[in-house]
């Protein structure tokens, strides 16, 4: 994606192809996984927050690529079900399962240079 930054007004502006644009704001992050509430010292529940954080940079990461769930599952080799679990931060995808959805998403990203 190629992305020009201007500034007009004293305001920063992202200017991006219509097709980049429109790919980022099907994807509200209104539909992201709510990060854990912390406590009263400013601590997070570790691994619901690891949780959390993994699934919003997949998704991130999914959408920017133009991606489903299905098409992005499918080419990782997993389950939809697994992968819409993971999305949700209902589960802890073991290292293997991050491998494949990097590859994927990193090939994904080149394709678009």
């Amino acid at each position: 994606m190629t992305v020009k930054i201007l500034e007009l007004a004293g305001k920063r502006w992202a200017i991006m192809p219509e097709k980049d644009y429109k790919r980022l704001a099907a994807g509200s992050k209104n539909s992201w996984p709510e990060l854990p509430i912390s406590d009263a010292h400013g601590r997070y529940p570790a691994v619901e927050y690891a949780r959390t954080s993994l699934a919003r940079k997949i998704i991130g990461r999914r959408r920017m690529a133009g991606l489903t769930q299905v098409e992005l599952a499918r080419r990782a080799g997993i389950r939809p079900e697994t992968l819409n679990r993971i999305e949700k931060g209902r589960t802890t995808p073991d290292v293997a399962t991050i491998a494949k959805i990097e590859h994927v998403l990193m090939t994904a990203d080149n394709e678009e240079k």
